[in-house]
């Protein structure tokens, strides 16, 4: 009996898998300051035994203000590569033979500083628990929600920088698929799509 096309190898550039079946990042809101906790551990090593040829890691933030959450995963330190790192190395041990980790890497902009899906009330956080959120432009991610500072040209450079340096930690922990997530630099809010354009030049390009 032929194999199912999704049980065969899969072949992308330099990355082979064993299979065609990939596991979604799904965010766990469960790390102390962006640093993978023991509930990583748990939750990538049982992704790491179904068998799928490669289990994508939940959004992960570049630095500590592109988080959601207080309990967003994080990879802007040497703490919270670290933290992966031996997360990782756990994972790997019990997967099947082939299997990849990606990762995607996030930066929440309009949509950071808020409650974890779970709390109460629920969306921005307030008081000393905040923190200024960065988005092109100062539009609210929701109704109700703390109006981001507007990013001007030296803030979007930083996150440029931000993302580069991540994806240079997960290359040093063998990663080799990344996602990029920035969906979030985007609104739920009915604004004419040309409110988002950044003003000409180079930005604009």
């Amino acid at each position: 009996m032929p194999v199912a096309p999704l049980f065969t190898p899969l072949h992308l550039g330099p990355i082979s898998l064993p299979n065609r079946i990939a596991v979604a990042p799904m965010c766990q809101y469960m790390a102390n300051d962006g640093c993978a906790s023991a509930w990583h551990t748990q939750h990538l090593m049982s992704l790491a035994m179904s068998g799928a040829g490669l289990v994508m890691i939940e959004a992960t933030a570049v630095s500590r203000r592109g988080r959601i959450t207080h309990g967003c995963l994080g990879l802007y330190s040497d703490a919270s590569e670290d933290a992966l790192g031996a997360v990782l190395d756990q994972a790997r041990r019990v997967a099947l033979g082939g299997t990849q980790f990606g990762i995607q890497l996030s930066h929440a902009g309009r949509k950071g500083s808020a409650h974890r899906p779970w709390e109460t009330p629920g969306g921005s956080l307030s008081g000393s628990d905040a923190w200024q959120t960065l988005a092109p432009p100062e539009i609210a991610h929701r109704q109700g929600w703390a109006l981001p500072q507007a990013a001007i040209e030296e803030d979007l450079d930083q996150i440029a920088d931000d993302f580069r340096n991540a994806a240079v930690r997960a290359a040093r922990l063998g990663i080799k698929v990344i996602e990029i997530h920035i969906a979030h630099w985007l609104s739920a809010a009915p604004v004419p799509f040309a409110a988002f354009q950044p003003a000409p030049g180079r930005l604009g390009r």
